[in-house]
């Protein structure tokens, strides 16, 4: 992968049947990043089978039969180029937790490709994925009308689906002028890499010209630092090694900073990324560093370390505006669920519903209601159980988000409206 290119964090979206993953693989397939090897071997299995020109079909079938054993994919296999940007995919398919994945740290994707197929149209988790990608601040859709080769690549069926996403992206407010949408066939390969004499009616970009037209995100080097700790480590001969991905502005040795909420701090006396000593990192790296007299008992995962004369927000509450995925039954005032939120998974207390929006218009429906349920967004007062270090997302979106889990699963998502300081 080049890494001089500049970097960004894509998700893949939509309905479970719609064919992400096809279009995942389809995607590192026709950009070279599946090891020959691995196509090789597939094309000698085809031919055996009498398939040959199957192999692509073959690397999807191997892929879905990986996950389905639970094998995680090797990292390369969710990496893309393209001519002007190398890709990360932050929807490994299949993943149940995707959208926690999406908000979580690593995972903030700057833009997504939305996959709805041709013969379904708008379906239920269409409408959810695109809510939340509304949610979470995602700039730019592309829309792949997938599975064109199932309506024999029929412009009337396309322009029906178009319709009706548009319809949806109103709905919540996306604004539609920088929509690009695509008819494509991720199985046949129709309108990925090449443009495809079966949609001869469509005249717009391929994906992957579509992809390299996005614009370019703007590294988050001007906020102040924030570091969420993913581990704590003791190295013999250096000492206690917090590790962990920068989110927002530079780590420099020199620096002074504090941890929070653990409420410690001192002067950064080493910074390390892939085994080598560097003076400084920004944005995206991934460090362990030393702090001069933290001990491996005074910080913890979930701590967030910035500049100790700008140090991270600790709440004592916030406010945010969350949307209900999935719950059995309502959610009340008093209900007390885990957040995750960067690297930390704190329980809060919903202390107050304060107010419900309308989804479809982000106008309030009513105010303080008694409850709320699947489907429904609103603003609510929350409570952490013990200290979180958490930011209003206007400000440092890289950790304003959050995954409320409950069950098993994830209830709701959401992004910090404002914070109230202990």
């Amino acid at each position: 992968m080049s890494e001089d290119k500049p970097h960004q964090n894509l998700a893949i979206i939509g309905h479970v049947d719609h064919g992400k993953s096809t279009l995942v693989g389809r995607l590192l397939y026709e950009t070279g990043s599946v090891p020959e090897h691995v196509i090789e071997q597939h094309r000698e299995e085809a031919e055996e089978k009498g398939k040959g020109g199957f192999e692509f079909a073959y690397v999807m079938d191997n892929l879905a039969e990986e996950r389905e054993r639970g094998v995680t994919i090797d990292i390369a296999h969710q990496e893309f180029d393209t001519d002007d940007y190398y890709f990360t995919i932050v929807d490994c398919p299949g993943h149940r937790d995707f959208v926690k994945n999406m908000i979580t740290g690593a995972s903030q994707a700057d833009n997504a490709v939305l996959v709805v197929a041709a013969d379904d149209g708008v379906a239920p988790q269409t409408r959810e994925h695109v809510f939340l990608a509304r949610t979470l601040g995602i700039n730019e859709l592309i829309i792949g009308v997938n599975k064109m080769d199932l309506v024999d690549y029929s412009e009337d069926s396309y322009k029906e689906v178009v319709d009706e996403v548009h319809d949806l992206l109103n709905q919540v407010q996306f604004a539609t002028d920088d929509t690009t949408f695509i008819p494509i066939s991720a199985f046949e390969g129709d309108n990925v890499a090449e443009s495809s004499e079966n949609t001869s009616w469509f005249d717009g970009p391929t994906l992957l010209e579509a992809l390299n037209e996005l614009p370019e995100p703007e590294p988050p080097t001007d906020a102040p630092l924030r570091l969420p700790i993913q581990d704590v480590y003791t190295i013999s001969g250096i000492g206690t090694v917090p590790v962990g991905r920068i989110e927002t502005g530079t780590l420099n040795t020199g620096d002074n900073v504090s941890f929070q909420p653990s409420d410690v701090g001192g002067e950064v006396k080493t910074i390390e990324m892939h085994h080598e000593e560097v003076p400084n990192a920004e944005p995206g790296d991934n460090v362990g560093f030393n702090v001069r007299g933290i001990g491996k008992d005074d910080i913890r995962r979930g701590d967030v370390c910035g500049p100790a004369d700008d140090p991270p927000s600790v709440a004592e509450t916030f406010q945010a505006q969350v949307v209900v995925m999935q719950h059995p039954s309502v959610i009340t005032a008093g209900y007390t669920p885990v957040f995750h939120a960067h690297t930390a998974q704190v329980a809060c207390t919903i202390e107050s519903i304060d107010q419900k929006i309308d989804p479809s218009t982000g106008e309030v429906a009513e105010e303080e209601p008694d409850f709320i349920k699947s489907g429904d967004a609103a603003v609510v007062t929350v409570r952490p159980q013990k200290p979180l270090s958490i930011e209003p997302s206007s400000e440092i979106p890289e950790l304003g988000s959050f995954a409320i889990r409950d069950m098993g699963q994830t209830i709701a998502a959401g992004k910090v409206l404002s914070v109230e300081e202990r």
